[in-house]
């Protein structure tokens, strides 16, 4: 029974996650740590196990969508190279400081942090680049272009500050085990302007590198339950690669935001709900 539970959360988890860039474990990590609060049969889901799981089980949501969405030509490798830079001595720090917080002071931090990361996107943004921004370029920037579909996107990012930001979602990955993008995408539509539907997808290949580096840490420090994880594997690639890259494609750069939104506020304030009352 367990095993049935486990496949389905992992499909579900990978499915919405792979859709919206997040990498599932906004998704996996929240419904486990609910899981552990409600029912005995997953008394073993305590944060740091919750967190080393979420991160391996990533890596093969991560990998299944990143070869999709390469297909599909929607990951930006260049941008991407300096997000995975600054995010994986982020996630080696987050991963190690993770064994410090008890599971209901984790639900607690992890909810507010998605409360701040669905506020993000009431900021205004920016306007697209237009011609006039184009022929003043800054020699401090990389400019980038891409046509999805029959509209041509052009945006920018600041090489230091793409690292900066990414060191800061990786420790928030290595810590929460959510993969950074629900993070690195706000900040990627926000910042840089980037199509939400690159942002996804770009998010997804940053995830693999760092989903990588991070769950080692967690192996080092032993908080891996294995038996478990086995479980999880199938329906996260099914749900990543197959069910997500496909159902993204079909899906407006604005319902893309919208079903971010929800996901965030809902199960942010769940999360909060459960590390104050338990």
């Amino acid at each position: 029974m367990v095993i049935i539970i486990c496949f389905i959360i992992g499909l579900l988890s990978a499915l919405l996650g792979s859709i919206v860039g997040l990498g599932g474990g906004v998704i996996l990590v929240p419904v486990l740590l609910i899981l552990h609060s409600t029912t005995s049969i997953f008394a073993w889901a305590d944060a740091s196990t919750i967190v080393g799981l979420s991160l391996i089980i990533m890596i093969f949501t991560a990998m299944s969508s990143t070869y999709a969405y390469a297909k599909l030509k929607r990951i930006d490798y260049k941008s991407g190279l300096y997000f995975i830079l600054g995010s994986l001595p982020g996630g080696i720090l987050g991963s190690w400081l993770n064994q410090f917080v008890e599971t209901d002071t984790f639900s607690l931090f992890l909810g507010i942090f998605m409360l701040f990361i669905f506020t993000t996107f009431f900021f205004k943004k920016q306007p697209k680049i237009d011609e006039n921004t184009l022929s003043k370029k800054s020699k401090f920037k990389i400019y980038r272009e891409i046509k999805i579909g029959e509209e041509q996107y052009t945006y920018s990012i600041t090489p230091w500050i793409a690292v900066g930001i990414a060191f800061i979602v990786g420790m928030l990955s290595g810590f929460f085990g959510i993969g950074g993008g629900s993070l690195m995408v706000p900040a990627m539509i926000i910042l840089f302007h980037f199509p939400p539907h690159i942002a996804s997808a770009t998010s997804m290949f940053m995830i693999l590198a760092l989903s990588m580096v991070s769950s080692i840490t967690h192996i080092a420090l032993g908080h891996i339950e294995w038996q478990y994880v086995w479980a999880f594997i199938p329906g996260a690639w099914f749900g990543g690669g197959v069910l997500g890259a496909k159902v993204s494609q079909k899906m407006s750069s604005r319902a893309i935001e919208y079903l971010l939104r929800v996901v965030l506020l809902f199960i942010g304030l769940r999360l909060i709900w459960q590390g104050i009352f338990g």
